[in-house]
């Protein structure tokens, strides 16, 4: 990807079918739209160079049908091979946990969440009729990205916002070969699997 200027900021659509987003940088210019295919026994994510779907610059593919312990691939559109994400089982049930591995399989990153509870009063209050439109205003879960070794080097927040559409990242360290692309995807399809968690 080219430079970009951080933090970046997703904003989720509403009233479309599709789930899908915007990336916007720190100037406001679109840095990708994410759309995910609707109806597919497995699922896939295209990213496009913006809203009018231009170009497709990344495609995320899940390996699998759905489960718990699917990984999702990350290609460019000529095929080649950009690492993956994979959500760690059960025990991304309470806390919220992603690997990130390179294009050789080796696991470079973890996308964490802060704070579980975040999440659950976030679930359980937007259930609740009328007050639950308001819970994006109250309960905003935050997701740490680290190395293997605790570095930390970015972080995902959920922003106040009616229905809890907005997402951002802040950059937190200097990235190193490849890192940039593999956190920009793997956060944005956690961001489409977690938002349907609350």
């Amino acid at each position: 990807m080219e430079q970009l200027n951080y933090p970046l900021k997703f904003t989720f659509r509403i009233g479309t079918l599709a789930n899908d987003f915007t990336a916007k940088d720190a100037n406001d210019k679109t840095v990708a739209y994410v759309r995910q295919k609707l109806f597919k026994l497995k699922e896939k994510v295209i990213v496009y160079s913006d809203e009018k779907k231009t170009s497709e610059r990344f495609i995320i593919q899940a390996n699998k049908w759905l489960d718990f312990n699917t990984a999702y691939s990350f290609t460019a559109p000529d095929g080649t091979n950009l690492g993956k994400v994979a959500r760690k089982g059960w025990k991304s049930l309470w806390k919220a946990k992603y690997e990130l591995y390179d294009e050789n399989d080796r696991q470079d990153l973890v996308i964490e969440e802060e704070n579980p509870f975040a999440k659950v009063m976030d679930a359980v209050f937007a259930e609740i009729p009328l007050i639950g439109m308001f819970t994006g205003y109250v309960f905003n879960p935050k997701y740490m990205i680290k190395r293997p070794d605790g570095t930390l080097v970015a972080r995902i927040a959920k922003e106040r916002s009616f229905f809890g559409r907005r997402f951002s990242i802040e950059k937190l360290a200097e990235f190193e070969a490849g890192e940039e692309t593999r956190i920009l995807l793997g956060s944005m399809m956690m961001l489409l699997l977690e938002r349907r968690r609350g």
